[in-house]
């Protein structure tokens, strides 16, 4: 059965709309933008629903990506090159998305930070045992890449609880060869 294609709404019904969608989750002003876009009878209404939402405090780029890298912080634990990664996927502007997780991981350690992560993660094994294998360790690191942590500090806290550490010699020698960063 074929998507029925919603209804085109007049600025008062695409106010309620944008509400409505607000009231669900915090958007970045690009994501609603763009919602709004697809819903409005005249494209018109959209700039001037958006400048009411900013006027009345209820859309700020700033306090979402504050809010949002001090949440990925604390609940769950990971590390600010994701959270910067993630809003920027949301359409945040990168300098807002930096300053925020910045601002967000200054009083963090990450090598604590990663510690936390990785028995949160491997909780139903000692980690000793988890990276006995090669494979596995392979397995930890690019998890912790992933997750937004630095190259050298996930390297750092795997070492301590590895068995082949010298693998991970290789690793931290193949990405520091390369001048340009890494953004997984």
């Amino acid at each position: 059965m074929p998507r029925k294609t919603p209804t085109p709404l007049d600025a008062n019904a695409l106010w309620e709309y944008a509400l409505r969608t607000l009231s669900v989750r915090a958007y970045s002003v690009a994501e609603l933008r763009e919602k709004l876009r697809v819903r409005a009878a005249r494209p018109e209404d959209v700039p001037e629903a958006l400048s009411r939402l900013k006027e009345r405090g209820y859309m700020n780029d700033e306090r979402l990506a504050e809010n949002f890298a001090v949440s990925r912080l604390e609940n769950q634990g990971i590390g600010k090159a994701r959270v910067i990664r993630d809003l920027r996927k949301r359409r945040v502007a990168p300098a807002v998305a930096e300053r925020a997780a910045t601002e967000a991981y200054r009083d963090s350690d990450e090598v604590t930070l990663i510690e936390a992560y990785l028995r949160r993660k491997y909780r139903t094994v000692p980690l000793e045992t988890a990276f006995a294998e090669p494979k596995a360790l392979a397995s930890a690191y690019r998890r912790l890449r992933t997750a937004g942590f630095s190259t050298a500090n996930s390297i750092r806290v795997l070492k301590r609880f590895a068995k082949a550490a010298e693998m991970l010699d290789a690793i931290e020698d193949d990405d520091s060869s390369t001048n340009e960063p890494r953004t997984e």
